[in-house]
């Protein structure tokens, strides 16, 4: 098989009582066939036109000559520099099939004025920009972070006397707004299946043009999933997709969250894939599925609270089975592929479980709004409510400062946890700069005693910001920002990315406010001398 899983303990119990309703139901056969009934009357219209990643692997097989001819075409050239513009789905899929394969990719889900111009600028190891060549991946092409960046590249090749038409490469819907400027500019672009959401896109033109152009060898990646595709139609007790939903969406009390382990596997990044594709489907309605991305040694694994499902992925997970214990969790192995088209199932399924519809992200346009709207306004920053130690303090209720210590409002945040609660930590920083700060986490989660996810942002905002807003409201927010020299223009936009990224972070946090969530958001304004102080508060 493509694809194995394990179930033992308690969650076993759930799989047995959960699967034979969904093998009764004939949800997978339904699911296969594109029936937009599943998820209920409400959600019907938007399902009619959102099931095409069913369809995914033969609608994209004639991209395969098209790509590899492109990619020799741009390494004749001595282009061999790839990177990506794109949020969400339109990066997160790509990202884990290149660093899967061990292939250079470099992703631009950033809008942090330092992170830019690297993405612009190049190294010695991987080319600069004169062997760089630009993938544009956008739905409709109005995403802000996607668009300044083509505005950037576009500007930097022209200063190189460069034409920008001969290096970037658009992956759009058909029709959309980017769909129809890009052929009149007349830059080379490929259609995406419209009837396909961004967090399921991983097999279609989004995924595969961009990790394709970096050298992976694609038409395997589909063949993989071909076959699993068989595996998954069938409503059968052994189907994959069925068990893990039963698994991460089943029982009574249902564990809400999800501890994601990779430990000892081939694939690269899988979570943080998963992260999103869960996360953005299910948290609405004030339900949804948490996934809390893990290490093996993270504080939420040593001892899992009793609302967190761990589930573990190993590269033979029999094996694994039967030489170590794990009672309890779920064991899942199979190809990169194969994860795809069973978390992509299973996530579809666990929706119609929830009584939502896992196709819309219907809170995820607020934070867009907020930021448009401080960039239009400027308003003055509002001053902090305290500073220490060159970090500004700022937070959604007064009386989460009064200590006038970062170690006493960390505390402050972590006692308006509920039981039931969870920690968020956002960064809104260079990432290549402060890539340490990941580490923050496994502090916060000991710290706190509750399960933490961390998020570079604005790049969450495309995945797991649907869940804070729409989910159940039991997290708490930690903003990191950053001052910084470093900025860069955005052309033809009055504002540059430096403003774009503080409004992202500031129209975030205020509509996390407006939801009655608690934020405090601390600005280190010389971050690489005060993350450490950071470190040591949390602690």
């Amino acid at each position: 098989m493509s694809f194995e899983i394990h179930v033992s303990g308690h969650v076993k119990s759930v799989v047995d009582d959960t699967l034979p309703g969904l093998v009764g139901d004939l949800v997978a056969s339904g699911i296969t066939a594109g029936d937009p009934t599943l998820w209920g009357p409400e959600a019907e219209e938007e399902a009619s036109k959102r099931l095409g990643w069913v369809q995914a692997v033969s609608v994209s097989r004639p991209l395969v000559p098209e790509i590899r001819a492109l990619r020799r075409e741009l390494v004749s050239k001595g282009v061999t520099r790839v990177v990506l513009a794109g949020m969400g789905g339109s990066s997160l899929a790509p990202e884990v099939i290149a660093q899967t394969a061990g292939v250079p990719l470099v992703i631009l889900d950033s809008t942090s004025p330092g992170q830019v111009l690297a993405a612009i600028d190049g190294d010695p190891e991987s080319g600069g920009l004169e062997q760089t060549v630009l993938v544009v991946s956008s739905k409709s092409g109005s995403t802000v972070e996607t668009d300044s960046a083509k505005r950037a590249f576009e500007a930097a090749f022209r200063d190189l006397g460069i034409d920008p038409v001969e290096r970037i490469v658009v992956v759009t819907d058909p029709g959309s707004p980017l769909d129809e400027s890009a052929r009149a500019d007349g830059y080379r672009v490929f259609n995406a299946d419209p009837t396909v959401g961004g967090r399921y896109s991983a097999l279609t033109a989004f995924g595969l043009v961009p990790a394709g152009l970096a050298g992976v060898a694609i038409e395997e990646l589909l063949s993989e999933a071909d076959a699993t595709l068989l595996e998954v139609a069938i409503d059968s007790p052994e189907n994959p997709a069925l068990v893990l939903a039963a698994a991460i969406a089943g029982g009574n009390p249902r564990r809400d969250k999800l501890g994601l382990v990779a430990d000892g596997t081939h694939i690269v990044g899988l979570p943080d894939w998963i992260e999103q594709l869960v996360a953005e489907s299910t948290g609405k309605q004030g339900t949804g599925i948490l996934p809390v991305v893990l290490l093996p040694v993270s504080p939420e694994v040593e001892s899992p609270p009793a609302d967190l499902q761990i589930v573990r992925f190993v590269d033979d997970a029999e094996h694994f089975r039967l030489f170590e214990r794990h009672e309890g969790e779920v064991l899942v192995s199979g190809s990169l592929a194969a994860q795809f088209v069973v978390w992509e199932y299973a996530t579809a399924i666990a929706g119609r479980m929830l009584g939502i519809n896992p196709f819309d992200q219907p809170d995820v346009e607020s934070a867009k709004v907020a930021a448009r709207g401080l960039l239009d306004a400027r308003p003055e920053p509002t001053p902090p409510a305290f500073t220490v130690d060159g970090v500004e303090v700022r937070v959604s209720d007064p009386d989460l400062a009064a200590s006038g210590t970062v170690a006493g409002v960390l505390d402050a945040l972590w006692a308006r946890l509920p039981e039931d609660g969870y920690v968020s930590i956002q960064a809104y920083v260079n990432r290549l700069q402060l890539p340490q700060l990941q580490g923050l986490r496994e502090l916060v989660a000991a710290d706190s005693g509750r399960p933490t996810t961390f998020g570079w942002g604005p790049r969450f905002l495309h995945s797991t910001g649907q869940y804070h807003k729409g989910g159940p409201a039991n997290g708490v927010f930690l903003q990191i920002t950053e001052r910084t020299d470093v900025d860069l223009e955005i052309p033809g936009r009055p504002f540059t990315f430096g403003q774009l990224i503080e409004a992202q972070a500031a129209g975030d946090a205020s509509v996390l406010a407006q939801h009655g969530r608690p934020v405090v958001t601390l600005t280190l304004t010389d971050p690489q001398v005060e993350v450490l102080s950071l470190f040591e508060a949390a602690q």
